[in-house]
């Protein structure tokens, strides 16, 4: 299908039965529900997904069941986060075996790589599939930075398309758009950044909250689109405090409880994480609870 980066695109949670097996079905209802609200592709596989504690077998399952529900609706991704270029390059083969229509890609995951490093492990992978790739820039959490000469010499490879901005620095997007226009199609992946990026000339949002709220996430991308920016600005600071659920450690236990909360899931981990308890559970499902008391009346933002 052809592939377009712009527009929310969910990094959907992983579905886990009480068992430790993969929850189909319920992945599938939190899918249906992101469609619904008009979102733009869907991510798998990455830190919200749970990607570390998930086999191969497990990811080409998510994959073709993604696919089949889809039906070419959306772009499909997976994420490829592997210590090894060997192991990047056999996951995006993989990906693409299984019907991804894209991939997202990390730095090499445990050992720091270097700049020249980092750009021959990504450049690597981009020779060795047909799909296209946005890197997933985070040096915050991931402690190695795609700097704009790397991607000078990245985007060399025809099919490396975008980037998942997520360095926290909001005038990155105006350099990433002064040196390369629209040859790098940026995506924010901060969902406290989220509207100050696209209102700076981000393309989309790949994004944590709108697991548990479709809806409102897409609103405000589409009302920003149109120009109704005190519209998309009350329901994002509405939004807010839920926002900063996803920029915490705990980020995967905080949406999944949101995600019950709006009937959108369940608050199964996969160990070595385990559900939140005490004090910590207690602030989030206030925070989830003030949010639901205060929801606002959505715009027919579908029509815009």
């Amino acid at each position: 299908m052809k592939f377009e980066w712009k527009g929310v695109m969910p990094a959907v949670t992983t579905k886990f039965t009480e068992d430790d097996a993969l929850d189909i079905p319920m992945f599938e209802h939190n899918l249906n529900a992101q469609l619904d609200a008009g979102v733009h592709g869907i991510v798998l596989g990455g830190t919200l997904g749970e990607a570390s504690t998930l086999s191969d077998d497990e990811k080409t399952v998510l994959t073709k069941a993604a696919v089949e529900l889809v039906k070419e609706r959306v772009p499909v991704m997976m994420n490829i986060a592997e210590q090894s270029t060997k192991g990047a390059i056999a996951a995006a083969q993989r990906a693409e075996e299984d019907g991804a229509s894209g991939l997202m890609m990390l730095p090499p995951m445990r050992y720091k790589a270097g700049d020249r490093e980092t750009v021959e492990y990504f450049k690597a992978v981009a020779n060795n599939t047909s799909l296209p790739i946005m890197v997933y820039n985070n040096p915050v959490d991931y402690k190695i930075e795609v700097t704009l000469p790397m991607f000078e010499q990245l985007l060399k490879c025809d099919n490396i398309e975008a980037v998942k901005e997520s360095t926290r620095d909001i005038s990155n997007i105006t350099r990433i758009k002064n040196n390369f226009g629209d040859r790098l199609k940026i995506l924010t992946g901060v969902d406290t950044l989220a509207l100050e990026s696209l209102l700076m000339g981000a393309d989309g949002w790949i994004a944590g909250l709108v697991c548990a709220f479709p809806k409102e996430t897409v609103a405000i991308y589409e009302l920003q689109r149109v120009g109704r920016i005190q519209e998309a600005l009350d329901i994002y600071r509405w939004f807010l405090p839920l926002l900063e659920l996803d920029i915490n450690p705990k980020l995967v236990q905080n949406i999944k409880l949101a995600e019950v909360a709006t009937e959108l899931g369940t608050e199964i981990v996969r160990a070595p994480r385990l559900p939140l308890s005490g004090a910590e559970r207690e602030h989030v499902l206030k925070v989830i609870a003030n949010g639901l008391k205060t929801r606002p009346q959505l715009p027919n933002y579908k029509n815009l």
